[in-house]
């Protein structure tokens, strides 16, 4: 069995050597975004989907 989409962004964080709390923030909001389009793998969204997110955020959690 393949790598978890979560799992892989975790190691290209780490290639990069970007700090732990950046990781963390990093993989909290690519859950919520998978969680925001009812667990739907990311390679099966695009421009509609993040533009979605993006209002969802900036309407509902004050987020800029």
């Amino acid at each position: 069995m393949g790598k978890k989409l979560l799992d892989i962004m975790r190691d290209k964080i780490r290639v990069k050597h970007y700090s732990i709390k950046t990781e963390n923030v990093y993989i909290y909001w690519a859950k919520k975004y998978i969680l925001f389009h009812n667990k739907r793998h990311p390679n099966t969204m695009g421009k509609k989907e993040i533009e979605e997110y993006l209002t969802y955020l900036a309407k509902n959690q004050n987020t800029s």
